[in-house]
């Protein structure tokens, strides 16, 4: 059995924490800035951790054996 490749879109979107949790950066921080709160702004700078939902998902993406 040949060893998996890992998804080159996912593994510049994701990384892997010192837990073993993976950290992603937020959606709609790109363009039309204008009209948002800049407490909402700084808040979307910030990573935050992928949901136990799509982990399964991303795991396979980024080839990390479960």
């Amino acid at each position: 059995m040949p060893k998996m490749k890992t998804n080159s879109s996912a593994k510049k979107r994701f990384s892997l924490t010192g837990t073993g949790k993976i950290s992603r950066k937020n959606a709609y921080k790109s363009h039309i800035l204008t009209k948002m709160s800049t407490k909402r702004k700084r808040n979307l700078g910030q990573t935050s951790l992928v949901s136990a939902a799509d982990m399964g998902n991303v795991k396979r993406m980024l080839a990390i054996g479960k």
